[in-house]
C-alpha cells in the first residue's frame, strides 16, 4: 500500500518535477535533451543479461570506473548499461568509456517508466553506486528476477533517519536488496535497522580507495605543473576542488594576501552552469584570471586559473601543492578527499562531510586533513600551509599512507557480485 501511495504521489508531482528540469535546461541545454529515456523509451538493449550499473552523476561515475572495467574483464560475455541522472554524468561515461557501455538516463521510478527499460534492457543484475534507493525501480526488479546489489554503500545518520520516517515505505525496498557492500560498519548497522538482513550485508570498506594514478596521467600532471609554475618558479599551486555558491568567494578572500609569485589558485567549480560566474566573480574582484577552457596561457602575473572543464580534477590535483576540497564550508556533505590523497598533497576542508565520514576519519587521525569551521579558520590554516613546506609534505606522506593501507574494496565488491549474480546462459 506504502509503494502505491508513492507512486501516486511521484505522478502528482511530475508536473513540478518537469519544470524543475525545463529550469535547469535554462542554464544547462542538455537537461532538455533525451527526456524520452527518462520514462523507459530507451534503444534497443544490447542483449539479455547485461549488467545495469546505476552512477546517478560525476562522482558515483567516476567511483564505477574501476569496478566497470573489472566487470568488463571478468564478464566480458555481458554487456554494461550504464545510466546516470545528469548530462554531466552522460559526459563522464563518454569520456571514461566510449562505446564501450551503452548509456542512457536512468527511469524516473514510475511504475511503467521503469517496466519498460527493464523489458528493453533485460539485465540480469543492478549495481547501485552509493545510495540511490528507489522503491519501483526495486520492486519490479525483485518481481524481474534481476538482483540488486547496493556498492560502495553509505548511509548517513540524517538519511537513516529520513527512511526511517517512512518505514512502510521503505523497510520492503531495503529487504528486496540482494546484497549491500557498505563502506563502513556504520554504514552497515544503519542498513540492518532499516530491515536489511545480516546475511546480506558486507562491509568492504570504500572503492575509492581503490583509485589508480596511470603512468600517462602521471606524466601529464608534471607537463601541467611545469607548465603552471615556469614563469614563477616559486609558486605553490593551490587547488580548491568541486567548490559550491559562497566557497569561491571564501577562498578569494584566504589568499587575498599572496601575490601571484606566492600562489597560483586554480578553481573547478562542481557545476559546469557556474563556470562563466566564477570566472566573473574572479574578475570582477580584480585578479588577473584565465579559463582552461579558453586555451590562453598562464604566465606570471596570472593569480587564478578556473578549471571550467569536465574530467580534469584528478589531473588538476595532481599539479597542486594544496588541495582544498568543496562541498564543505557549506552544507552539503563533502566531496571526494581520496584524489588529492592518492597524490599525497596536504588536504584542507570544511567541516560539512557527513557524506565521508568513515574517509575523513581515517585521514583527520592519520593527520593528512585540516578540517576548518569557517572562513577565518581557512584563511588561517591555509596560510600556515602555504608558508610551512615540512608541513605539507608530511601531511602528504600520511595522506598516502592511509590510502595504501585501506586498498582492497574492489576486490571484495567484485567477490560479492559473483554471489548475486545468475549463470549466464
Amino acid at each position: 500500500m506504502a509503494r502505491w501511495i508513492y507512486t501516486l504521489c511521484f505522478y502528482l508531482l511530475m508536473p513540478l518535477i518537469l519544470l524543475r528540469l525545463g529550469y535547469r535546461a535554462l542554464r544547462a541545454p542538455a537537461y532538455a535533451r533525451r527526456l524520452g529515456e527518462r520514462f523507459g523509451f530507451v534503444g534497443a538493449g544490447p542483449g539479455a543479461g547485461c549488467l545495469w550499473v546505476h552512477a546517478v552523476s560525476v562522482g558515483e561515475t567516476i567511483a564505477a570506473q574501476a569496478l566497470v572495467k573489472k566487470l568488463q574483464q571478468r564478464y566480458p560475455q555481458r554487456a554494461i548499461v550504464l545510466t546516470t541522472t545528469t548530462p554531466t554524468g552522460s559526459e563522464r561515461v563518454q569520456a571514461l568509456f566510449a562505446d564501450s557501455v551503452s548509456h542512457c538516463y536512468a527511469p524516473y521510478d514510475l511504475p511503467g517508466s521503469v517496466q519498460r527499460f527493464l523489458a528493453r534492457m533485460q539485465p540480469a543484475a543492478l549495481i547501485i553506486m552509493e545510495t540511490e534507493l528507489w522503491p519501483n525501480t526495486i520492486h519490479y526488479c525483485a518481481q524481474g528476477g534481476v538482483a540488486v546489489l547496493l556498492a560502495n554503500a553509505r548511509l548517513s545518520a540524517k538519511s537513516a533517519r529520513g527512511y526511517q520516517r517512512f518505514a512502510a515505505l521503505s523497510r520492503p525496498m531495503v529487504q528486496q536488496l540482494d546484497a549491500v557492500a557498505a563502506q563502513s560498519p556504520m554504514d552497515g548497522e544503519r542498513f540492518e535497522a532499516l530491515g536489511l538482513a545480516p546475511q546480506r550485508l558486507q562491509v568492504t570498506g570504500s572503492i575509492k580507495f581503490d583509485i589508480s594514478l596511470p603512468p600517462a596521467l602521471q606524466r601529464n600532471a608534471e607537463q601541467l605543473r611545469s607548465t603552471l609554475t615556469t614563469a614563477a618558479a616559486q609558486r605553490l599551486v593551490v587547488v580548491a576542488a568541486s567548490t559550491h555558491e559562497g566557497e569561491e568567494a571564501m577562498l578569494l578572500q584566504a589568499l587575498a594576501g599572496f601575490s601571484a609569485a606566492e600562489v597560483l589558485l586554480i578553481l573547478v567549480p562542481r557545476h559546469p552552469e557556474r563556470f562563466e560566474r566564477v570566472l566573473a566573480l574572479c574578475q570582477q574582484r580584480g585578479l588577473q584570471t584565465v579559463g582552461r577552457s579558453s586555451g590562453a596561457p598562464v604566465n606570471a602575473d596570472t593569480q587564478v586559473w578556473v578549471g571550467d572543464t569536465m574530467g580534469e580534477l584528478l589531473l588538476f590535483c595532481g599539479c597542486a601543492d594544496i588541495v582544498f576540497v568543496g562541498g564543505s564550508l557549506v552544507v552539503h556533505g563533502g566531496h571526494n578527499l581520496l584524489e588529492p590523497a592518492a597524490w599525497g598533497r596536504a588536504i584542507v576542508t570544511g567541516s560539512s562531510l557527513y557524506n565521508f565520514l568513515d574517509i575523513s576519519d581515517k585521514l583527520t587521525g592519520a593527520g593528512a586533513l585540516t578540517v576548518v569551521e569557517d572562513a577565518d579558520e581557512l584563511s588561517m590554516q591555509l596560510s600556515a600551509l602555504i608558508k610551512t613546506g615540512d608541513r605539507r609534505r608530511q601531511m602528504g606522506a600520511a595522506a598516502l599512507q592511509v590510502v595504501a593501507e585501506n586498498r582492497g574494496a574492489l576486490a571484495q565488491l567484485l567477490a560479492l557480485v559473483e554471489t548475486v549474480l545468475p549463470p549466464s546462459t
